[in-house]
């Protein structure tokens, strides 16, 4: 347990019932958005033709993670004013995407995952080096997020770090179990309602509460390198951050399957409007870290700076609110993870490696299956928080992942634009560039893991692509399944 139940801001009866009231709102609405789901393309990818206020609401829900409203904090308590500027810059991923999702949609109509396109743009060897990466920096997420979740409980109401972790773990397991994408595309719309309603309601009544003129003061009295735009830790994250993010989204399947689930003409505005809607969440939401010294607050671990200075602030009222946001951000982001790396595996893994000839029916079971299982090894990784080296703060298991994605930026750029991107040279790009960048992270520190490895894996490419170009067929793409053909192939082409 991280923090003493008689030091807990909000009551443990409140909680309880902010948990049980916001775990059956959940799950009704995955059963209730899951309903039509009748085969795995349903339950995958929503009918591919989501509209456009769904669509801009649940990207920038999904990338509003508990992360967000709590290791924004974090990084602004440690490397202070770019911290959290560093952190939106994660806004540039979602409004860099815009003009691929567009562009994927146009390529391969009828695709999948991330892995039908590497696997078709590639080849297998590729494919299954971009496997790796991507499952890894999904499970790394997943467990942060699982984290967060306990953490939350922990320091606002007392709960056990596990217990309160199970709870938000298994909800999130559950509704997205029940529904799909149409369930998580239909509760973040309901989400991000309150997240943005939240997190203005904590930032203005912190400021009026403390002032600016208090804040400022007692930074330069007590922490002022945190006003430091020349603290070169932090000017490493900014960069670092910025990659870490477009690799994030670049490469992972949560924007993949939602390039594929958008309507043809939606996924450009939707990700672009949804970048600009994200930009100010995690400023807003890291300004707060900064009233500590004027609060005099004693914070024991750095992950738990929002909630404590929410609290602090707004007493029981800002507990509730802050409970609410981070429960609305986390179960965003979580079912979203779930529901595209189930995908992910069941059609990559298990369709395109195990059971090659595996029907609609088998894989529409594939999935669920998946969803409990990732379910139950995050909760296994989660529980162990602190006690395994990778497994410390948010900030340290969220940038853990950062040279893996930063590795797979090049690749899957090259991929939708250069046509005589060596296909070689991009498994190797992400194999490099996953070394170095985690040689860096231990050695250096994790502000630069994701600089290493994005810069590595360019100069890889490159290299090689100018030593041996392929042509490529953008035609070969469209090959992805069209739509009630899974199973009835043979198999993966």
């Amino acid at each position: 347990m991280i923090i003493a139940e008689d030091v807990a801001i909000l009551p443990e009866g409140i909680a309880w019932g902010l948990l049980i009231a916001f775990s059956i709102l959940w799950v009704f609405l995955g059963w209730f958005l899951g309903r039509k789901n009748k085969t795995a393309e349903d339950h995958m990818l929503a009918g591919r033709n989501v509209g456009l206020a769904l669509a801009t609401a649940t990207a920038m829900a999904t990338w509003v993670t508990a992360n967000t409203t709590m290791t924004a904090p974090q990084l602004a308590l440690q490397l202070g004013v770019w911290g959290m500027f560093g952190y939106s810059l994660g806004a540039l991923g979602l409004i860099l995407f815009a003009p691929m999702a567009r562009r994927i949609r146009e390529l391969m109509p009828h695709g999948f995952t991330s892995g039908d396109f590497i696997r078709l743009r590639f080849g297998k060897f590729t494919w299954r080096v971009f496997l790796v990466v991507s499952l890894i920096y999904a499970f790394g997420w997943l467990v942060s997020l699982a984290m967060a979740g306990g953490v939350l409980i922990n320091a606002l109401a007392g709960i056990d770090y596990r217990v309160g972790m199970t709870i938000i773990l298994a909800v999130c397991v559950l509704y997205t179990l029940l529904g799909g994408l149409r369930a998580v595309i239909g509760t973040d719309f309901v989400q991000t309602i309150i997240i943005i309603l939240g997190v203005a309601f904590i930032a203005w009544l912190t400021i009026d509460k403390v002032g600016f003129e208090a804040i400022h003061f007692n930074l330069m009295e007590e922490r002022p390198e945190l006003l430091n735009l020349l603290f070169p830790a932090a000017i490493m994250f900014l960069f670092n951050n910025l990659l870490f993010g477009v690799g994030e989204i670049f490469h992972s399947n949560v924007w993949w399957s939602r390039a594929f689930a958008f309507g043809r003409s939606v996924g450009f505005r939707a990700y672009l409007l949804a970048g600009l809607l994200w930009l100010p969440i995690p400023i807003v939401a890291g300004f707060v870290a900064l009233a500590t010294p004027a609060l005099g607050i004693n914070v024991p671990v750095a992950d738990m700076v929002g909630p404590l200075v929410a609290a602090e602030v707004l007493g029981l009222t800002g507990a509730i609110v802050v409970f609410i946001v981070v429960f609305a951000a986390l179960a965003s982001s979580l079912d979203s993870l779930l529901a595209a790396t189930s995908d992910l595996v069941t059609r990559d893994i298990y369709r395109g490696h195990i059971r090659k000839n595996a029907s609609e029916h088998e894989q529409f079971r594939a999935t669920k299956v998946m969803v409990v299982l990732l379910g139950l090894l995050t909760w296994a990784a989660a529980s162990y928080r602190g006690e395994l080296p990778i497994i410390g703060s948010l900030a340290a298991v969220l940038y853990f992942t950062g040279a893996f994605v930063a590795s797979a930026i090049w690749p899957v750029v090259a991929g939708l634009y250069w046509r005589r991107a060596n296909p070689t040279g991009a498994a190797l790009s992400m194999i490099a560039g996953t070394t170095l960048g985690l040689v860096s992270y231990f050695v250096i520190g994790f502000y630069v893991a994701a600089l290493v490895g994005a810069a590595v894996s360019l100069a890889v490419l490159v290299l090689f692509t100018w030593i041996a170009p392929r042509d490529f067929d953008w035609r070969t793409l469209a090959e992805a399944e069209p739509r009630g053909t899974a199973g009835a192939s043979g198999g993966l082409r």
